[in-house]
C-alpha cells in the first residue's frame, strides 16, 4: 500500500450519471468518524470555559450536552471537505461548477458508524481536437477615410458637451430618476441616480434589460412623472430572480437632460491642441490602433467558428448562473478591450442577455476548446500581461489604469480579464500557425455574407 493510499481517510466509487456528470459514493469508515469526534471533542475540553469549572477542565459528558450539535456538524463538515478533495484527487476528475448532494443534508455523524453520502459533479467534457493547421483566415484590409475621422471628433465633442436640461424628452436624450425592478412583491434592484436614454428607435434599455417596444411603454414623461415599464425578464440574465419573470418596473422621473456637444475651439483648448489637424493626427492614430485590434478579433472569431463546428461534445446539461454571469464578463471584458464607449457596452451586455440557449451552449463549448487549446499549447500569463491589457483597456476607455483596475477588482472581474488573456492567447497561437489572406474590405464583406447565407 502506497504512503498517498495509506494517508486516505475515505473511499469512493465513481460511476456515470449522464453527460459530463459524475455520480460519487463516498464513505469515511466508522473508526475515522470516531476518531475525528474524539479529537475535536478533546480539542473542545482543552479550550472550554464552562460557568463552575476552571477552562479545560469541564466534563466531557457536560460539553456533549451543550456543544454536541455544534461539535457535530463542525466536524462532519470538515470530513465531508477532506473526503470530496481526496475523491477528486483519486479519480483526476476536472470538476467545474459546484458539487451537488442531495443525501449530504440527511447524512448523520455518529460515533461507530460510517458516514455514507453521494455527490453530482460536473466534469470537463471529453472531446476530439481536430488538426489546427489549414484553416483558412482572411484578414480584412484597414481603410481609413476623413468621414471616419470627422465622425470620431463629433463622438468627442458629444462627449465632452455640456448637459441642458429639457422639459420633456425627444429620441437620444436622456432621463434620470429613482427606478425600481420588482417580480412580483420581490424588489431586485432599487436604484437611486438610474439614467435611461430615450430611444431612437422602439427598442431600449431600462436597469440593464432590453424591452421591445420600450419607446411605446416610456412615452414623453416630465420631471416628477413615475412612469411603468412591463416586460419579461431574459431567461438567461445573470440575476436568478430576473430569469424568464413578469418584471414591472417603476422610474421615477427627476429630471430630463440633452447633451449639447462641444464647440471644436473649446475641445482643442482643453486637449492642449493647436488646431484641428493635430486633434485628427491624433484621432487617426487611434483609429489605427483599434482597427489593429478589430482584425485581430475578427480572425480570432475565423477560428473559434471553425472549432465550435469541427468538435462535437457533449455539455453538462445545468448552465448554471455562474456560467451565464463568466458568459457575460467575457463579453464586457471584450468590448473594453476594443474601446467601444460605456453606454454600447451595456447595450450590448443587455441584448445578450435576451440570448437563446443555443448562445449560452455556443459559448460554453467555445470555453471548454480554448481550455484544452492552452493546455496543449502550454499558454501561460503573466502578471505583467494582465497588468498590460488594463492598461491597453482603460487607455481605449479614456479612463486611467488604476481606476479601472479598482473597477475590475470591486465587480471581480480581474478573472475574466485573465481568462480572456488566456483565450485570445490560444486563439493567436493557431493563428500563427496558419496561413493568412489579406483581402479588400470589399471581398470581406461579400465573405461574411456568404457565411451568413451558408
Amino acid at each position: 500500500m502506497s504512503e498517498t493510499t495509506a494517508q486516505r481517510t475515505s473511499t469512493c466509487t465513481v460511476t456515470d450519471a449522464g453527460p459530463c456528470l459524475k455520480k460519487l459514493r463516498i464513505e469515511v469508515p466508522a473508526d475515522v468518524v470516531t476518531e475525528r469526534i474524539d479529537e475535536s471533542l478533546d480539542a473542545l475540553a482543552m479550550e472550554a470555559a464552562l460557568p463552575g469549572f476552571r477552562k479545560g477542565h469541564a466534563p466531557k459528558s457536560l460539553l456533549k450536552k451543550r456543544f454536541g450539535e455544534t461539535l457535530r456538524t463542525e466536524t462532519k463538515s470538515q470530513l465531508v471537505s477532506t473526503a470530496y478533495s481526496e475523491a477528486i484527487e483519486e479519480h483526476k476528475l476536472r470538476v467545474v461548477g459546484s458539487p451537488i448532494s442531495e443525501s449530504l443534508p440527511d447524512a448523520e455523524l455518529e460515533s461507530g458508524k460510517p458516514l455514507v453520502f453521494e455527490v453530482d459533479v460536473e466534469v470537463l467534457p471529453e472531446f476530439v481536437m481536430p488538426a489546427l493547421d489549414k484553416i483558412a483566415i482572411k484578414k480584412p484590409k484597414f481603410e481609413l477615410d476623413d468621414k471616419a475621422i470627422s465622425d470620431e471628433i463629433e463622438k468627442i465633442c458629444l462627449a465632452e458637451g455640456e448637459l441642458e436640461e429639457r422639459e420633456a424628452p425627444e429620441p437620444g436624450d436622456y432621463v434620470s430618476g429613482h427606478g425600481i425592478m420588482k417580480a412580483g412583491d420581490t424588489v431586485i434592484h432599487d436604484i437611486p441616480g438610474a439614467v435611461i436614454q430615450v430611444p431612437t428607435e422602439n427598442e431600449g434599455m431600462i436597469l440593464g434589460v432590453l424591452v421591445s417596444d420600450f419607446a411605446k411603454q416610456l412615452g414623453k414623461p416630465k420631471a416628477g412623472d413615475e412612469i411603468t415599464i412591463k416586460t419579461k425578464g431574459p431567461e438567461h440574465h445573470e440575476v436568478e430572480a430576473v430569469r424568464g419573470q413578469d418584471l414591472v418596473i417603476t422610474f421615477k422621473v427627476e429630471r430630463i437632460d440633452r447633451i449639447i456637444p462641444a464647440k471644436l475651439e473649446d475641445l482643442l483648448e482643453r486637449m492642449g491642441m493647436d488646431d484641428r489637424k493635430q486633434l485628427e493626427d491624433a484621432i487617426r492614430n487611434r483609429i489605427e490602433q483599434r482597427a489593429s485590434v478589430e482584425q485581430q478579433m475578427l480572425m480570432r472569431q475565423q477560428v473559434a467558428s471553425h472549432l465550435l463546428k469541427n468538435v462535437e461534445m457533449e455539455l453538462p446539461k445545468r448552465l448554471t448562473a455562474q456560467q451565464a454571469e463568466r458568459m457575460l464578463g467575457r463579453k464586457r471584458a471584450e468590448l473594453m478591450y476594443r474601446g467601444v464607449d460605456q453606454m454600447e457596452i451595456e447595450k450590448n451586455i443587455a441584448a445578450l442577455r435576451q440570448a437563446s440557449a443555443g448562445e449560452a451552449i455556443r459559448e460554453t463549448k467555445l470555453f471548454f476548446i480554448l481550455q484544452k487549446v492552452a493546455e496543449d499549447r502550454g499558454v501561460q500569463i503573466q502578471q505583467a500581461e494582465v497588468e498590460g491589457a488594463i492598461a491597453q483597456m482603460a487607455f481605449r476607455q479614456g479612463v486611467r489604469p488604476e481606476q479601472l483596475r479598482q473597477y475590475l477588482i470591486q465587480n471581480k472581474q480581474i478573472g475574466t480579464v485573465v481568462q480572456q488573456i488566456l483565450e485570445h492567447k490560444a486563439l493567436d497561437a493557431i493563428i500563427a500557425s496558419n496561413e493568412v489572406e489579406e483581402v479588400s474590405k470589399a471581398d470581406w464583406d461579400a465573405h461574411v455574407k456568404s457565411q451568413k447565407a451558408s
